[in-house]
């Protein structure tokens, strides 16, 4: 047990410098989309899936303050579209049909996939791109290379994927906290 929380520590402890800067620019994006009436689509598998459910819900719900809702759609939470997508066609394009459906140019589409190669996200990201998204990839150290293909791509410097998602999470959050904070300064500019 001390083992796996002093590698998580030394993790984090690194985590400004080696995730920091795609993070910001990662909040920029959305903070930008999200108040200015554009929609955030997230997405992943397994863990990646609930994670993006709970960044889309901090969006739509709260983070921490009272404030308007914004536009967030997590791509993993429609199970009718999910399986009819996957028995009619194919898993692989789960994510980039409800993307064609749903997506304007300039919302923007956040991908999680902690290995960097999930058929589904990367599919979905490239539909995303065609119609216009920002387009914003998190993985682990496996999906370094995939990650430099999007706008920004940010790469939790592991392949322990419990401590991959674990930074995923933090960066969500820190993503909520920034679209708060701008949203208050622009109010008060």
């Amino acid at each position: 047990m001390r083992t796996y929380f002093d590698d998580l520590a030394a993790l984090a402890s690194g985590a400004a410098h080696s995730i920091g800067p795609g993070v910001e620019k990662a909040a920029r994006l959305v903070a930008d989309a999200a108040l200015s009436g554009r929609t955030t689509f997230a997405f992943g598998n397994g863990g990646s899936a609930t994670q993006a459910q709970h960044f889309t819900a901090e969006l739509v719900v709260r983070y921490k303050d009272d404030r308007p809702a914004l536009a967030a759609v997590a791509l993993t939470a429609d199970i009718a579209i999910l399986t009819a997508c996957a028995n009619d066609y194919d898993y692989s394009v789960v994510f980039s049909r409800q993307i064609e459906a749903l997506a304007k140019e300039r919302d923007v589409a956040l991908g999680i996939t902690t290995s960097g190669k999930s058929p589904n996200v990367l599919k979905a990201l490239e539909a995303a791109r065609a119609r216009g998204l920002a387009t914003i990839f998190l993985t682990g150290e496996k999906g370094r290379t995939e990650a430099a293909r999007w706008d920004v791509g940010i790469v939790v410097p592991s392949t322990e994927t419990a401590h991959v998602q674990e930074l995923h999470l933090a960066a969500l959050h820190l993503m909520c906290r920034f679209v708060d904070e701008e949203r208050v300064r622009r109010r008060d500019s």
